[in-house]
């Protein structure tokens, strides 16, 4: 490792400890020439994840993006942000795992989905609304049919109360 003060090539390791959850590891240096002290970060290198979009473009996979759509949509229903982030790390870690290195936005948005069914009812339209692009209050009243076929219920029109 090279050091940044006097660009010596040999250091020692002063301390090693895991950081970002187990992801990396972060070590004190000293510079076995000028005794300038560093910390390093060692991660493991991903192949980056390219998201195929409705209109045909590809961007790569953007967990802040995906991270900030599952806040709004579990804004005020009582799940912890942490939570979600991990929802967002093992969604992350089956992207990586995957034979190919693309993935289309739907099986992104239908992962998603089978997560917030088992965490938050409420979430799980919000999302759906805006990854499904409802046009109107059918949309709405077809996924809380398919939610109360899910879970055995059958509210039928109480479920329309819940929403007016």
């Amino acid at each position: 490792m090279q050091c940044p003060s006097c660009q010596h090539t040999d250091s020692r390791v002063l301390e090693s400890r895991s950081a970002d959850s187990g992801r990396s590891v972060r070590r004190r240096r000293e510079c076995l020439d000028c005794t300038f002290r560093f910390t390093t970060y060692e991660r493991v290198e991903t192949v980056p994840v390219t998201v195929l979009k409705r209109n045909g473009t590809r961007e790569t996979f953007n967990r802040a993006k995906l991270l900030h759509g599952l806040l709004r949509a579990c804004e005020k229903t009582g799940l912890e942000p942490a939570r979600l982030e991990s929802v967002v790390d093992e969604l992350e870690l089956q992207l990586q795992q995957r034979p190919g290195r693309e993935v289309s936005s739907a099986e992104i948005g239908e992962l998603v989905l089978e997560q917030l069914r088992a965490m938050s009812e409420v979430a799980y339209v919000r999302f759906a609304s805006v990854y499904r692009q409802f046009q109107g209050v059918s949309d709405f009243v077809a996924t809380l049919d398919g939610l109360n076929r899910r879970s055995g219920r059958s509210h039928g029109k109480a479920s329309l109360a819940a929403l007016g």
